[in-house]
């Protein structure tokens, strides 16, 4: 393999989409527009590509030792110093820069030092640094620009119930609980359900500010394949996603949770508060939190909401309720089979008219199955919602369909004529005697008069 050119990721692809592009497959915008490069620069590596081969896209230093690179001698003399008890243990890597250069004439940084010392396995007494000092941001304008969501996993019932996450979202500009929810652990439908109260209550804010967590980002967002880029397909979204993005929310994804600290900071008050009345309830299950919630978000906004700058709100107004529950739901496609039902988590159902009736399908036809908060499950069909019956399973034949819309066949087994060369090829084999049947017609009469 001596010679061979071993490319990176982002130069292989680049090869792969210069290929496409040489082959005729891609024009040149197109390869622009995946290799987010501008048409000059994608006909200058077409060029490039065609003369000298994959080699062209490779780095020309590749292989080669940087001038600046520190030597090797260097780097033995900084481990050495490192571990002698006698001369630079236990120093701070500014202070070793600064003593090499001192006493040994050597000018290097503080950084390249660390880096030396970390891959050598040295561990360092001054390794972390002291928190920076941040200004806090000033909140926003009006109530509705942003919303800052989250969960919190706490002993919230104590040792009288079982543990929760508490799962809420707090006005950015006004510092107001817009809604909470109990639920065993964090999961969609307690994000759901603080964005269904917060809707019904509220409206539709501007923006949600979330931590990246799966629930909200899909972990398969950077896995996209060439031909669904060329196709402008976005990246994949979550059930949360899909559903803010219905209704028109920004997504704000948070890189740390210092960045959503109003959040963060209302989670270490709620700890204090609400555990402390939970507990004066008596409040011992989850779903008796629950509907201890909205007594107490009241007396929290009257406590620590503030007012905004600006006096108008920027909530936009909620959809109707039945268009609410069609977007704020879990949503799962699934295709018509033959006999006009769909499979549901290993049940096959049909779906009803508003008359009773059952809904014919076209084959393989998408149908959205909305699970909704309320528990209730529904089927979207052309734009209509229509009730879901499970079909008994008297009714259901092999395939899942029902009986009587599409008769199981077997197939015809085709049998060759008696004149077929695999018929005549093959000797008859040798019968052997039935003992069970006489050897000649009389037989038996010769044997009883012989007795």
């Amino acid at each position: 393999m001596e010679g061979r050119i071993f490319l990176s990721l982002k130069e292989a692809r680049r090869l792969h989409v210069i290929n496409q592009t040489i082959d005729g497959k891609l024009t040149a915008a197109q390869a622009a527009l995946v290799l987010k490069l501008s048409i000059r620069q994608v006909k200058r590596l077409k060029r490039g590509v065609m003369i000298l081969g994959e080699a062209f896209l490779a780095h020309k230093n590749r292989g080669k030792t940087p001038k600046h690179a520190i030597g090797k001698k260097v780097r033995d003399l900084v481990v050495s110093l490192a571990l002698d008890a006698r001369k630079f243990k236990d120093a701070s890597c500014e202070h070793m820069a600064e003593l090499l250069a001192e006493y040994h004439g050597i000018a290097i940084s503080s950084r390249s030092i660390r880096r030396i010392l970390n891959e050598a396995g040295i561990k360092l007494k001054y390794a972390r640094k002291p928190a920076r000092r941040r200004r806090s941001r000033d909140r926003m304008p009006s109530s509705g620009i942003l919303v800052q969501i989250d969960a919190s996993p706490f002993a919230w019932l104590e040792d009288r119930g079982p543990s929760a996450s508490l799962h809420g979202g707090i006005d950015d500009a006004t510092g107001a609980l817009l809604a909470l929810f109990f639920r065993p652990t964090e999961d969609l439908l307690g994000h759901l359900s603080v964005l269904f109260q917060m809707l019904l209550r509220f409206g539709i804010p501007r923006a949600i500010y979330s931590d990246r967590h799966t629930i909200f980002f899909s972990p398969k967002k950077d896995k996209l394949t060439l031909e669904e880029e060329i196709a402008g397909k976005r990246v994949a979204l979550t059930q949360f996603g899909r559903a803010i993005g219905e209704l028109g929310i920004n997504h704000i994804p948070a890189l740390s949770p210092q960045a959503k600290g109003r959040v963060e900071r209302l989670w270490e008050t709620l700890q204090g508060r609400l555990t402390i009345e939970l507990r004066l309830a008596g409040v011992s299950t989850i779903e008796e939190a629950n509907g201890f919630l909205p007594g107490f978000i009241e007396r929290f906004n009257r406590r620590f909401a503030v007012q905004p700058s600006v006096p108008e709100s920027a909530f936009s107004p909620c959809p109707p309720r039945e268009i609410l529950d069609r977007i704020v739901c879990v949503k799962e496609t699934r295709q018509a089979s033959q006999g006009s039902t769909i499979s549901v988590r290993h049940q096959i159902y049909r779906l009803l008219t508003s008359s009773g009736a059952t809904l014919p399908l076209r084959p393989r036809s998408k149908v959205e199955v909305l699970s909704c908060l309320d528990g209730s499950t529904s089927a979207l069909y052309n734009g209509e919602v229509y009730r879901l019956q499970e079909c008994p399973a008297h009714e259901r034949n092999q395939t899942g369909d029902l009986l009587g819309k599409r008769e199981l066949t077997s197939p015809k087994i085709r049998k060759p004529p008696a004149d077929h060369p695999w018929r005549t090829s093959i000797k008859p084999r040798k019968r052997t005697p039935n003992l069970g049947e006489p050897p000649y017609e009389g037989f038996w009469e010769d044997v009883y008069a012989a007795r």
